[in-house]
């Protein structure tokens, strides 16, 4: 039985888990919560930077959601690949899920720590740089995904688990704007996909700890 240390609230593991749930591959969720000593600790022996998610498989460590989600599309491929096996293909979905971490993640996760940071320690030109870097990271975005149902086409893949949480808690962090009708409608298609949507789910009773609030009439 693999398994996966992790937060369900954290969009980093919530990618990872989409993969998991797309392969309906059993595993045995080790949550790492502060009323969970036993996994904090096996998680320190097992990888002693402490960064989740990670995946225990037989004897194989793995870490970092991209390498999670690549390890479980080639150890359980099932009959929908997530990394295409064409070679120009997998490139250009491995730079998709470049793109949603540092350009969409990066940013969204800079306003949320500087949330949470006391007063006297807030970094406001960082904040403004972040939501600069989020305006156009959704501009390309927006351009990218018309004609498109998911991130490189009609396939889900990598970049759609990368994409799905990071636009999720984004648009909480800095709403797209209305404009960017392309990317909402991803957006939501994303929502309504059944992986994605359990993750959400799974991640429900920890909402009031977002630190910026959940925006009225949030899923």
């Amino acid at each position: 039985m693999l398994e996966f240390f992790g937060h369900p609230f954290s969009s980093y593991c919530q990618k990872a888990l989409i993969a998991l749930y797309e392969k309906a591959v059993p595993f045995d969720f080790r949550l790492l919560a502060p009323d969970e000593p036993d996994n904090g600790a096996r998680l320190a022996a097992l990888w002693p930077l402490g960064k989740f998610p990670v995946l225990r498989d037989g004897d194989r460590t793995i870490f970092e959601a991209s390498i999670i989600v690549e390890h479980v599309d080639i150890q359980y491929p099932g009959a929908t690949p997530l990394i295409p096996r064409d070679p120009a293909q997998a490139l250009e979905v491995r730079m998709l899920d470049r793109f949603f971490d540092n350009y969409i993640a990066t940013p969204q996760q800079k306003l949320v720590y500087d949330a949470i940071r006391p007063e006297g320690q807030k970094d406001p030109a960082g904040v403004a740089d972040a939501r600069a870097m989020l305006e156009s990271a959704y501009g390309w975005a927006d351009a990218h995904m018309s004609g498109r149902t998911w991130a490189a086409g009609e396939a889900f893949s990598l970049a759609d688990c990368a994409a799905a949480p990071h636009l999720f808690y984004a648009h909480w962090s800095h709403a797209i704007p209305a404009e960017y009708g392309h990317l909402l409608a991803y957006r939501a298609r994303l929502l309504a996909r059944p992986s994605f949507a359990r993750a959400v789910e799974e991640a429900r009773p920890y909402r009031e700890f977002f630190p910026l609030g959940v925006p009225e009439g949030e899923a």
